[in-house]
């Protein structure tokens, strides 16, 4: 195979997502797959977007009162146990260790699923007096959830990274507006760093996190119409304190029992800004999150190369002195078609061409990864000149992102209208509920769809009186799609 039939994407993102979507994350170097079913090995560049989207959250997290610790990935069976609706919620995907070399162990130790059942008794053991509320714990790592389907990198895996927020808190308003504060971080984080639109709203109760009093989420479109529960954050009410004994003195010295949250982000959300920004030549990334913001590329004949080349890497050492991450494309054996094609791939934003004539005029060809636009601009002030454009490229793949969410979401009144809706167009559904889990099963037998979300106010009116399943009274609006 030649090295121009190697860089390029085969699949259509339109005709064959999930081939498309695979082959994007391989040949842009983000990820292969492990040698064991439902693993994946990400590759530097890869990771290297993760830890962009780890740097932001991180620096919120601690502007906001968070400390970061780390726990065990092996909890002891009787520690799970503890708390009933955990066990429940993720028995079928636990995995567990029984043997440490040849000797069986006196007790089972799960891989860590999510570390309510190891944090909750240390802080339970930490917090002694109101004074040492509120205890707010964050811990970056990875979970292992075992469950037995197609392995969809960064969607899909059994091992996926994820930070976990665990918190105390004296009562319920303490805890309610840290949910809040994470839900908002979270949406801060698609919208302003990610170029993803977000709703926000919570789980219904049938789908909340086990033990939790309520499951906030934030949901994002892709443009197959399929919806991703791109981050949660729980109250969790006492049961965990209760669980775990978390109980502080109070003013009075009365023993109080804690509120409790959690609040994570895995990354799925790497899955679902690759689908939905990327084409079908391959990875397209925001500035925020781009390992390499810029790339220069020096077109020469060979009586001028010297002087193309120098005059390329002045601009490129300008735009590193300015916090630019900038890669200069210098290579020989490569020809400039060949270099678009391979950065265009990797997802680099913004391209710099630099030929004689550029030289000549002192100017700067730039051209935008998402769509091609390429405008001749003065060398001079080239850092500031590249900080607009890289602003320019985010505003066009937030436009185009939103554009997609404005037009999917539509109402239904029938069974047959959510299904006929769904099934034609995709995106979300909304419709008056009854707040009964059993309405969730025609829509989900028939097509796989269910409820994502309801609204984050419990008091707002439904979209329509009636439920669209059985005709009751509808007690809140349903936002019905099929999701990753």
């Amino acid at each position: 195979m030649s090295g121009e039939q190697e860089l390029g994407i085969t699949e259509s993102k339109e005709h064959s997502t999930g081939e498309w979507y695979a082959e994007v994350v391989q040949k842009a170097e983000l990820a292969d797959y492990a040698p064991m079913g439902g693993f994946i090995v990400t590759r530097p560049r890869g990771y290297a977007i993760w830890e962009r989207i780890q740097d932001h959250l991180d620096g919120w997290f601690k502007e906001t009162g968070v400390d970061n610790a780390y726990f065990p990935m092996f909890i002891p069976e009787s520690y799970l146990e503890r708390e009933k609706d955990v066990v429940e919620g993720f028995d079928p995907e636990v995995a567990w260790v029984t043997h440490g070399g040849y000797d069986e162990l006196e007790e089972r130790l799960a891989v860590r699923p999510t570390s309510e059942s190891i944090i909750t008794p240390f802080i339970a053991d930490w917090v002694r007096s109101h004074r040492d509320l509120p205890m707010r714990l964050n811990q970056w790592c990875s979970v292992v959830r075992w469950e037995a389907t197609e392995t969809k990198p960064f969607f899909r895996t059994k091992e996926f990274l994820w930070q976990e927020g665990h918190t105390a808190h004296r009562d319920e308003d303490g805890a309610w507006d840290e949910t809040m504060t994470r839900l908002d971080q979270y949406e801060r984080l698609y919208e302003d760093v990610m170029a993803m639109p977000a709703l926000k709203g919570r789980k219904p109760e049938h789908d909340k996190f086990p033990g939790a009093h309520t499951t906030t989420t934030i949901e994002t479109l892709m443009p197959d119409g399929k919806s991703v529960q791109a981050a949660t954050s729980h109250y969790l009410g006492t049961s965990f304190a209760e669980a775990f004994d978390i109980t502080y003195a109070d003013e009075d010295e009365e023993d109080q029992t804690a509120h409790t949250t959690s609040w994570g982000l895995s990354w799925r959300s790497m899955g679902a800004l690759i689908m939905l920004h990327s084409d079908d030549q391959g990875l397209v990334l925001p500035p925020t999150l781009a390992p390499t913001q810029v790339v220069i590329v020096p077109i020469w004949q060979e009586d001028n190369k010297e002087e193309v080349v120098e005059y390329a890497a002045d601009a490129a050492a300008e735009l590193d002195e300015a916090g630019i991450r900038v890669n200069l494309d210098d290579r020989d054996n490569r020809n400039p078609g060949f270099k678009y094609n391979e950065w265009e791939l990797k997802g680099v934003p913004l391209r710099i061409e630099v030929g004689p004539n550029e030289v000549d005029d002192d100017e700067l060809t730039l051209v935008h990864r998402p769509d091609g636009e390429n405008s001749v601009e003065d060398r001079a002030d080239i850092g500031d000149t590249v900080e607009d454009h890289l602003d320019t490229v985010y505003a066009k793949l937030y436009a185009s992102a939103e554009e997609t969410l404005e037009g999917e979401i539509r109402e239904a009144d029938s069974r047959e209208e959510i299904l006929g809706t769904i099934g034609q167009h995709g995106g979300y559904v909304k419709t008056g509920w009854c707040g009964d889990e059993d309405c969730e099963e025609p829509i989900k037998d028939a097509l796989a769809a269910e409820i994502v979300m309801v609204p984050l106010d419990r008091d707002e009116d439904p979209v329509h009186d009636d439920c669209a399943i059985c005709g009751e009274d509808a007690r809140v609006t349903a936002y019905w799609a099929k999701s990753y």
